[in-house]
């Protein structure tokens, strides 16, 4: 089988390897990368993005890693047929006809208002139908699979699942849903030998081990294929259509001004081809200058120039890995001058400061400069994904060490030496804060005492993951953050995008050698096509102080007011990252946030009617 025109960027967060997607003839599984394939004779689809290759480079410690975009799939040739191929999961159905649920004297259950349904494996299938007797009834794959925290999914043991660990009978299986809700406790397994059905809630919290040991099965990268490590872990229930079945792990880059030589774009083009070999051995470029290709597009720039150009480029790369993303993204919005970048209609970035008249008012007082971002360019790559649980980046925008979440990320492949990357192009507006301003705030004692209750709901957090390193982001990361979610949703409702097309950059990068602290936030949006460059969002921020005010009167009051503003996380629920905030007022689709909406807190932007004193803005 093979998934066709799925739009690339849906590849790398909803459809990625590993993900299950219901299709009109049943369910699948995507393939891992071994089954993405592309057109004979046409060149790879490489992306190119140095920074970007170069951490992955080194985190996943290949030094050839390279990124492509996913295949198109077109299905329309027997010779070749670029897609990407996808396996049948699960393996277990549902027979859609429904059956009488009889009582001890085989008759069926008075007054009894439930449904039952046979449960069939495959191999009882004959042409995608299960035969009773002469009837050919139609079948479902079951919604029910197994998983685990390391990223595994298999088939429910259904007959170990309703007899126990001692054995099967042999016998016909059952689902039967005692209620139309379709909650868990209400779906019992039953089998035909009469042994007592088994509720489906009781494997379905964390913990649970009804469902026996992981199998560490990984059906994606082909139907029989397993962890050769094993798995420890005992298998949680997991509904295979539910939100919590697949989050995509990615890492993202802003393409920032190259400011080199036209050498230097040469060599950087040329460097996976062999002029990267010269920067530790330079006596070999003679012999790299006599490779047609390399000789071709380097004639007639002296040897000298080369050299000079391959250390350049081989001390970037270094510099690349050691600083963190967000830094090289601030360094240049911050340092720009009246315009950046070059203004051209395939050009990669293209911004310019707004005038200060433009956006100055008593409550952007605490900005320093506003940016329109005409033309960007994000290049995302995706690295794993995982299960239950989401591995959102750092606030520094690297990837999380696997320990730092308690979450284990799983492959997408088993030996590939490329990364699926996608290319968005869109625009955006970047707001820089000033630090002074930032830093005096944090200082408050109000703020003090609304830190301290936000790291009892993280310390809360940690007690639930045993093993992460994860550390708390600090009161001015969680400022900037809340502050982008209600700009954002100000915006949506007049830029032209939905909602869900906006994303945020936070920088709240701490002070470097004799500098300090750096703080920004920056609002953009991009697709694989021209979608992206509307305009819109420019234009709207040509009005920012406008937005801004917006934000913050609707911030004000939520509509779950006072429960939202009086919420103390870790105590009163299950939202131990979230301080005053909620669907009423500052959550946004997660597609749009880059910590998948926790860290936030109304109470630090604005006045609420808690009212502790703590918001950094005042009420317009």
């Amino acid at each position: 089988m093979s998934i066709a025109e799925v739009r690339s960027s849906q590849l790398l967060t909803t459809f990625g390897p590993g993900s299950m997607v219901d299709l009109p003839s049943g369910s699948v599984i995507i393939g891992g990368l071994e089954c993405w394939r592309y057109p004979a004779g046409e060149p790879p689809p490489y992306v190119d993005e140095p920074r970007l290759i170069a951490k992955l480079r080194a985190r996943l410690e290949k030094p050839t890693l390279k990124l492509k975009r996913p295949p198109a799939s077109k299905d329309d040739s027997f010779t070749s047929r670029p897609g990407i191929d996808v396996w049948g999961f699960p393996r277990w159905f549902l027979v859609q006809k429904t059956e009488a649920i009889l009582g001890a004297d085989g008759n069926p259950k008075p007054g009894y208002k439930g449904t039952r349904r046979r449960l069939v494996p495959q191999s009882r299938l004959d042409k995608g139908k299960f035969r009773d007797g002469d009837e050919a009834c139609d079948v479902v794959p079951v919604r029910f699979v197994r998983a685990c925290a390391h990223g595994h999914v298999d088939d429910i043991d259904w007959r170990t699942f309703v007899h126990g660990p001692s054995g099967s009978c042999g016998g016909d299986l059952f689902l039967d849903e005692k209620s139309t809700t379709g909650a868990l406790v209400d779906i019992e397994v039953a089998c035909s030998c009469g042994v007592a059905p088994r509720s489906l809630a009781q494997a379905a919290t964390k913990g649970s081990r009804a469902l026996g040991l992981c199998s560490g099965a990984r059906p994606w990268l082909g139907s029989y294929s397993h962890d050769e490590g094993g798995c420890k872990e005992y298998s949680r229930l997991l509904i295979r259509s539910a939100s919590n079945a697949y989050f995509s792990q990615t890492l993202s880059v802003i393409s920032i001004p190259d400011k080199k030589s036209p050498v230097d774009e040469l060599v950087r083009e040329l460097w996976d081809a062999g002029l990267s070999n010269i920067a530790t051995q330079p006596e070999l470029l003679p012999i790299m200058l006599q490779i047609p290709n390399i000789a071709v597009r380097l004639a007639g720039v002296p040897p000298a120039e080369i050299l000079a150009s391959v250390k350049r480029i081989a001390a970037g790369v270094a510099a690349f890995v050691e600083r963190p993303v967000k830094d090289v993204e601030f360094e240049a919005f911050s340092d720009s001058t009246d315009e950046l970048g070059s203004d051209m209609p395939d050009g990669d970035f293209y911004a310019r400061k707004l005038k200060p008249e433009l956006w100055r008012s008593p409550w952007t007082d605490c900005l320093k400069s506003v940016i329109l971002v005409h033309r960007l360019r994000e290049v995302v790559a995706q690295v794993g994904f995982t299960r239950f649980e989401s591995a959102p980046t750092e606030i520094n925008g690297e990837l999380p060490d696997e320990l730092a979440l308690d979450i284990e990320v799983a492959p997408l492949s088993r030996e590939a030496d490329w990364l699926p990357a996608v290319e968005n192009r869109g625009e955006g507006v970047f707001l820089q804060f000033d630090s002074a301003v930032v830093d005096a705030w944090i200082a408050r004692a109000p703020v003090q005492a609304r830190l301290r209750l936000l790291y009892q709901g993280f310390a809360e957090w940690l007690r639930t993951h045993p093993t992460s390193t994860r550390v708390f982001p600090g009161g001015a990361y969680i400022l900037l953050h809340t502050f982008s979610h209600l700009l954002m949703t100000a915006i949506s409702l007049d830029c032209g995008y939905p909602a869900s097309s906006l994303r945020e950059r936070i920088y709240a990068l701490p002070a470097t050698l004799g500098g300090p602290a750096r703080y920004g936030v920056l609002i953009y949006t991009g697709s694989p096509d021209a979608e992206g460059t509307l305009g819109g969002l420019v234009e709207a921020a040509r009005r920012i102080k406008d937005f801004i005010k917006k934000a913050l009167e609707l911030a004000a009051l939520c509509s779950n007011d006072p429960i939202c503003a009086h919420h103390k996380p870790g105590s009163h629920d299950h939202s131990p990252l979230l301080g005053a905030a909620c669907h009423g007022c500052v959550l946004v689709p997660e597609t749009s946030c880059e910590q998948r909406n926790e860290l936030l807190d109304r109470a630090l932007v604005v006045p609420t009617v808690e009212n502790i004193g703590a918001e950094f803005f005042n009420r317009p």
